[in-house]
């Protein structure tokens, strides 16, 4: 079957499924499934002082990263809100942050009023380089991943063909609601902290020096009180549609949070990331839209 594409929102135009996605999600599974990831953007970080002006900027350890070591990190506000998510990886040459489409514009304008004196150059260049899932065994950022010239799109294609499954997002959403990585401005809003994702000893370093908004961070962390928290939603299945992105989670009448990512997974039925008050009891059965739904703790 044909693929049929992804109609509305930040992952418009790129592939959903093939037409079977139990089968791409076992293919996932396995190492063998790869995806065209070329709808994400992608920015350049070149400069003798790139790691370690990244390294200060944002949430992950960087000043020592490796060649070709891919690794997830946040840059957050003052007051320790989450900006901004991507996922990076050095060439030894340049830096290449990986974002999610709408983001790219304000955080180059954000890195480039940050250079400085430093050696660095900031650039688009989503332009020059696409994104592949590559095949193999998943890595806790949602890996293994490929950064390839776009010149290069269809013969690497082709390559992975040989090897692997082509999977779309509805496989890559299931893989990644069922491990708990949360997305931003999925599992995020305006005043999102780390705390409260999952995301600590991840793309949150917490042995590293100061960046901006760490302070909250490890206020936080010590007192052990986020507000909120992230819960993974087991939903009734029998309702044909998911609920957006967004929409409110009550308990007994209350709205106690929101939802991010649902997604249908061919082992654990209609699974959903969501964001509920700390003080919502784990055993409670929540409702969204009307759909019972149980929780699974996460954090």
């Amino acid at each position: 079957m044909s693929a049929v594409l992804v109609e509305n929102g930040v992952d418009k135009g790129a592939i959903w499924h093939f037409g079977d996605p139990v089968k791409e999600q076992r293919a996932l599974e396995v190492g063998k499934g790869w995806a065209d990831l070329s709808h994400l953007n992608v920015i350049a970080v070149s400069g003798e002082d790139r790691l370690k002006w990244l390294h200060d900027l944002t949430t992950q350890f960087l000043s020592d990263l490796g060649v070709g070591i891919w690794k997830s990190a946040m840059i957050l506000d003052p007051q320790g809100h989450i900006e901004y998510q991507f996922n990076l990886v050095d060439d030894g040459t340049t830096t290449f942050l990986v974002l999610d489409p709408g983001y790219s514009e304000a955080l180059l304008a954000y890195l480039t009023k940050m250079k400085f004196m430093l050696r660095v150059d900031v650039r688009d260049a989503t332009s020059e380089y696409a994104v592949f899932r590559a095949p193999g065994e998943t890595t806790d950022i949602g890996g293994p991943f490929a950064l390839v010239p776009r010149h290069d799109i269809e013969a690497m294609s082709a390559t992975f063909n040989t090897v692997a499954t082509q999977v779309g997002t509805w496989a890559l959403d299931a893989e990644r609601v069922a491990a708990g990585r949360p997305r931003i401005g999925f599992e995020t809003d305006y005043k999102s902290i780390p705390n409260e994702i999952g995301v600590l000893n991840g793309a949150v370093h917490m042995n590293k020096g100061c960046y901006r908004g760490q302070e909250t961070v490890a206020k936080i962390f010590n007192l052990g009180n986020p507000p909120r928290r992230i819960v993974m939603l087991h939903l009734d299945g029998s309702d044909v549609a998911f609920p957006a992105s967004g929409t409110k989670i009550e308990n007994d009448g209350v709205v106690v949070g929101f939802i991010g990512t649902v997604a249908r997974h061919h082992e654990l039925g209609t699974i959903a990331l969501a964001i509920v008050k700390r003080n919502t009891p784990i055993e409670a059965t929540l409702s969204v839209e009307g759909v019972p739904a149980s929780q699974q703790s996460i954090l």
